[in-house]
């Protein structure tokens, strides 16, 4: 269980991480991918790196 714990928290660290990396893109001006899609996929990122997060975190309470 805690190695499955590990593993989501690192998963969740590396969706944090591109959810990061996209909202810098967002700053910057006459970056490729419009604007929107750059919030849709940091959106994305983020509600998967939450689930990933709370799942591990709960697999390492009850584990």
């Amino acid at each position: 269980m805690k190695a499955i714990a590990v593993i989501l928290l690192i998963v969740s660290v590396i969706f944090f991480w591109g959810t990061f990396k996209y909202f810098l893109d967002l700053k910057r001006p006459g970056v490729y991918p419009p604007k929107q899609l750059l919030k849709q996929r940091a959106a994305a990122l983020a509600s998967l790196g939450g689930a990933c997060l709370l799942i591990a975190l709960l697999l390492s309470y009850l584990g």
